[in-house]
């Protein structure tokens, strides 16, 4: 009569030791794994990465501005430096 109890209590007991092992061991695991200088690498490299782009784009802008000055001087026209623009975008500093 005792028996299915003990039998189902041994079974609870079982698996239970089995799912703390396979905690422990995925913790151990996680704890091993590299996963937040791997975070702070790939945010660190996509900040470079948009960096250079910022530089290359203000490059091109200039470049830009350069020639549109120069076309402009070339009819005769006075061309204002880039930052003299009336385009505003939204707020005052």
């Amino acid at each position: 009569m005792m028996f299915p109890v003990i039998a189902k209590a041994a079974s609870t007991v079982v698996t239970g030791v089995v799912g703390v092992a396979a905690y422990n061991g995925v913790k151990k695991v996680v704890e091993r794994a590299p996963l937040r200088e791997t975070a702070v690498r790939v945010t660190e490299v996509s900040l470079r990465g948009v960096r250079k782009a910022e530089v290359k784009a203000e490059s091109a802008r200039l470049a830009v501005s350069d020639v549109v000055a120069e076309a402009k001087d070339r009819m005769g026209e006075e061309a204002r430096p880039p930052a003299a623009s009336d385009v505003g975008h939204g707020h005052d500093h």
